[in-house]
């Protein structure tokens, strides 16, 4: 007797595209969505009401641009995924300030919300590793547009969101959040975003990063501020180091078993074993520990490997100074496993992390972003 297979859930992609976009019967299946209601905002800005409702109408006004027939099919899907999750932050971040109603930080916030939930529930929102890093970039700089000129080097920091996500998407995500509201400024807001749309194209960004000379010149542009992006450096890069990153059980070590034997390796995990250090204790002394065998690899221009975590951006970018004063080349490799193989792996383990520490972990997560090093590699791991 043929037993059937299980019932594939549907994906959140699918079933935006199966609804004919309605925010309304995705929020019936996807009820984080529900958080947004009530979450109020400043009239001033906002007059068209809480989160909810302005979500709602940016939502709409998407599938009402110029550009969104000339989409393609995942396209669409993907720039509805984030409108209808852009504000998401505003559920954690959202107070009341001297009377008005603001949310500091929104976007940054809204980004690890996303990216927690969607790695946490992968087989519930179906999302690829890509379509999942492309949809919290886009909710992490949804606001950028609007506010690029006031930046100190406006190009640049365009250049190096172009390295992330496409600024296509960006353009249109922005143009519909600005359209999706009752504001006394929009026309102000609306010029600044086609402002932003015509760097960009002229920057020749629009869809791809900009073709930067080789992987050197292009570290260097996004670590100094007197480059031009249409340099060619002299590459004075002499050696390579290797620096890990993933959470705890996402199979680091074995990659490095596969990938790196022979090479040094400074381990985290292993000096804390080495001085009976606790996993909850002791990581200033630690990291001092692990530094101070770095630099004598860094000395003498011997290739290694940094072992950590490194899920904190500027856990990375002390690491990266580091490694580039003595002419490194870096190569960061993020590894992932699924959310339900790490607890069972933590579980196995003989010395445990404990639950809470790993979901903290997880809600603080920062993705590498590709210009943080000279080179970057992003493998799944699935084999327990």
């Amino acid at each position: 007797m043929n037993q059937k297979s299980p019932k594939k859930e549907e994906g959140i992609l699918s079933l935006i595209r199966r609804t004919d976009f309605s925010l309304d019967r995705i929020a019936a299946a996807f009820p984080e969505l529900d958080r947004l209601k009530g979450v109020p905002q400043n009239p001033l800005y906002h007059g068209e009401g809480d989160v909810w409702q302005h979500t709602q109408l940016v939502c709409r006004k998407v599938t009402e641009l110029d550009q969104w027939q000339s989409l393609t099919d995942r396209e669409q899907e993907l720039l509805f995924l984030a409108a209808a999750f852009h504000d998401i932050g505003k559920t954690a971040c959202t107070r009341l300030e001297d009377g008005n109603w603001t949310s500091p930080r929104h976007t940054i916030v809204g980004e690890r919300v996303f990216w927690a939930m969607a790695y946490r529930q992968q087989a519930r929102f179906g999302l690829t590793r890509e379509e999942r890093e492309l949809t919290t970039k886009l909710i992490r700089r949804h606001g950028l547009p609007v506010w690029f000129l006031k930046k100190q080097k406006p190009e640049a920091e365009l250049i190096k969101t172009a390295e992330c996500v496409p600024l296509k998407l960006l353009y249109l995500l922005s143009k519909a959040d600005v359209a999706g509201r009752y504001n006394q400024a929009s026309e102000d807001l609306e010029s600044s975003v086609e402002l932003f749309g015509e760097y960009g194209r002229e920057l020749g960004i629009w869809e791809q990063p900009y073709p930067f000379a080789d992987p050197y010149t292009r570290y260097e542009y996004f670590h100094r501020d007197d480059l031009w992006e249409g340099s060619r450096l002299y590459d004075e890069t002499t050696f390579d180091v290797c620096l890990m990153a993933g959470l705890p059980l996402a199979g680091k070590d074995t990659w490095i078993e596969g990938h790196k034997k022979g090479l040094p390796v400074i381990s985290l995990d292993q000096i804390r074993e080495e001085y009976g250090i606790s996993p909850q204790k002791g990581s200033l002394k630690v990291v001092q520990i692990a530094t101070k065998r770095a630099r004598e690899h860094l000395r003498r221009q011997e290739p290694f490997i940094w072992n950590a975590t490194n899920l904190i951006f500027k856990n990375r970018e002390q690491l990266c100074s580091l490694f580039r004063a003595y002419h490194a080349r870096i190569h960061l490799v993020y590894l992932e496993a699924p959310y339900e193989e790490i607890l069972i792996r933590n579980r196995k383990r003989q010395r445990s992390l404990p639950l809470p520490v790993l979901e903290r972990m997880i809600d603080h997560m920062e993705m590498p972003e590709p210009w943080e090093t000279h080179f970057q590699y992003h493998f799944p791991n699935r084999q327990l």
